[in-house]
């Protein structure tokens, strides 16, 4: 078997575009901007999200900038909401990323509902999704994992829905399977896990599962090694859609010989 008879064109597609990975990556705690690159390019990520609150992509001419180290014309940069709590201050921030990224519109939507769970406010989330589609962005978005409410956020015109395995942070792997294989048995679009992957195997049990990517940032830079973490979960995702695209044999209770007795000579 060739290398193009195992991946032909399995293609991540958002908005038009096609990415070659699947693995999304943040770039916040990370020690420095320099090992915030190094992670990136061993996770091979092609998107990478900033939080415009927090990070520097030009808004502070003084400070050090992130697109020096991760430039626009390698990677998508995806601008995100993180700690907006109103769909008015989401809204705001993401006019404001489009203005520092030259028009684009890729844009990571996350309206938070309190700071201990850091679990979405749906309400401000739909209103919010709502506003921005309207203003041409395109949208993915961050949310629980209710899959009406992951239609709701389908049909608005959002470009991904991007529920969590777990809470932000929290490191749990992947708490609702049943949830997510809901949400991705009736999804037009592309579903990504945000939050809640701690290592490998919870990227891969989120691929195999059916879900088009995985989005993660502190998994990877709240590792003891960064770089190598990253690289592992490179391997993971990839792992993980392949077996998914294969197809796992069927559960069973009961022993099912490799080498059965039936036909044996003599």
């Amino acid at each position: 078997m060739t290398s193009q008879d195992i991946h032909g064109d399995d293609s991540l597609v958002i908005a038009g575009t096609r990415y070659r990975s699947r693995l999304l990556t943040g770039t916040g705690k990370f020690k420095d901007l320099d090992e915030t690159r190094r992670a990136t390019e061993a996770a091979a990520a092609e998107i990478v999200t900033v939080a415009i609150r927090r990070t520097n992509i030009g808004q502070d001419p003084g400070e050090p900038n992130l697109l020096d180290v991760l430039p626009p014309d390698r990677y998508t940069i995806l601008p995100n909401t993180a700690g907006c709590y109103t769909a008015e201050e989401a809204v705001r921030t993401l006019r404001l990323a489009r203005e520092l990224l030259d028009g684009r519109k890729l844009v990571k939507l996350e309206v938070l509902g309190d700071q201990k769970t850091l679990y979405p406010d749906v309400v401000q989330t739909l209103k919010a999704a709502e506003l921005l589609v309207a203003d041409g962005f395109d949208v993915m978005v961050y949310t629980s994992d209710d899959p009406i409410l992951a239609k709701q956020l389908e049909e608005i015109g959002c470009v991904a829905v991007m529920p969590l395995a777990a809470p932000i942070g929290s490191g749990l792997g992947i708490q609702n399977k049943w949830s997510l294989l809901e949400i991705v048995d009736n999804a037009k679009v592309p579903i990504i896990v945000d939050a809640g992957v701690g290592t490998a195997s919870d990227a891969a049990v989120a691929m195999e599962l059916g879900c088009d990517g995985v989005l993660m940032n502190t998994a990877i830079a709240g590792a003891r090694e960064p770089v190598l973490m990253a690289h592992a979960m490179k391997l993971a995702v990839e792992a993980g859609r392949a077996a998914f695209r294969a197809g796992r044999i069927p559960r069973k209770r009961y022993a099912s010989a490799s080498s059965p007795v039936d036909g044996l000579l003599g």
